[in-house]
């Protein structure tokens, strides 16, 4: 019995963490709205909170594989749904169909988005008022609208978004959230004068902004499907391990400092 004691006190039992994802739903101006919300629960306590906004393919298993990394790392996440009823799209045409729909009405992408803050911000293992979002190609481009927008948000990341805008320009001083982009140089979908003037307006707005660019990276850079349905759609799209890996790892360093 010695023994064994011995070793357990060398080895002690470990609980192992397990990450819960479930769908939750929400309502959005009478649209409902199917969510991915994923976190650790051998975590004790209250913890920040952190959005995940889809590419334009929709809420797939994409973005709730971010979702999930994000539990491991010690956050609630909540893989947001724009399009309504947790749609998602197989083809370009339909995705960019749903994308544009968003996106041609500001009002909507904003509440929808808000509406989805709101519900993660009260839910039992988040602390009040400690969220931040990250998005990808579509969802790049809402998150960083949201910080020109106000969205009450601690920091925001856009993974080969658009750049561009509809807003109106933001004044100086305005931009109160923290915002880190990461593009590939390469990415036609986000071509070098769009970049530029990114630059330029947030400066102007004398914003907290970093941007990075992967030399010869294109689009989609962080997901691994991106070849395949590249190849199949003739699109250029392109996974990049070190682009995807580095992007990430900056990306854990930010959400540590603006919490």
């Amino acid at each position: 019995m010695k023994w064994i004691l011995s070793l357990f006190l060398l080895f002690p039992l470990v609980s192992h963490a397990a990450v819960i994802g479930k769908t939750v739903e929400y309502q959005s101006d009478g649209v409902k709205m199917k969510g991915y919300m994923a976190y650790d629960d051998a975590i004790k306590g209250k913890r920040p909170g952190v959005m995940v906004v889809h590419e334009w393919w929709g809420l797939n298993d994409y973005a709730r594989k971010r979702a999930d990394m994000l539990a491991q790392a010690g956050y609630v996440a909540l893989a947001v749904d724009m399009y309504g009823d947790g749609k998602t799209a197989d083809h370009p045409n339909d995705a960019g169909a749903m994308a544009s729909a968003v996106n041609k009405n500001a009002t909507i992408r904003k509440s929808r988005f808000e509406t989805a803050r709101k519900f993660l911000d009260v839910q039992p293992l988040v602390k009040r008022g400690q969220i931040a979002a990250l998005g990808y190609c579509f969802g790049g481009g809402v998150v960083l609208n949201m910080a020109r927008s106000g969205e009450p948000l601690k920091g925001v990341v856009s993974f080969h978004g658009t750049l561009s805008t509809d807003l109106p320009p933001s004044s100086p001083g305005s931009i109160k959230t923290k915002i880190r982009v990461f593009t590939g140089e390469a990415d036609p979908f986000v071509p070098p004068e769009q970049v530029e003037a990114f630059k330029t307006e947030m400066n102007n707005a004398k914003a907290d902004w970093q941007l990075v660019s992967y030399p010869g990276v294109k689009h989609s850079f962080t997901s691994p499907g991106a070849d395949a349905l590249g190849e199949k759609f003739g699109l250029p799209l392109k996974y990049d391990t070190h682009a995807d890996q580095s992007s990430w790892a900056h990306t854990m360093d930010f959400l540590k400092s603006v919490f």
